[in-house]
């Protein structure tokens, strides 16, 4: 697992995720399950669809 995903590319991935997260608890709406799955790509620095369509935003 080699990581993917850049510094600009993170901190948007972590914003998004922490609204749509918290869009999900306060609502009980799916939407929280893609703020987990995007704040995990943040902190992993690696995105698994981004390896399957040769996408790479780490200098």
């Amino acid at each position: 697992m080699t990581a993917n995903v850049g510094g600009m590319d993170k901190g948007i991935r972590a914003i998004l995720g922490v609204g749509l997260l918290a869009y999900g608890i306060i609502t009980g709406h799916w939407s929280g399950f893609i703020g987990a799955v995007l704040l995990g790509t943040a902190a992993l620095s690696f995105c698994p669809a981004y390896t399957l369509i040769g996408v790479n935003t780490k200098k």
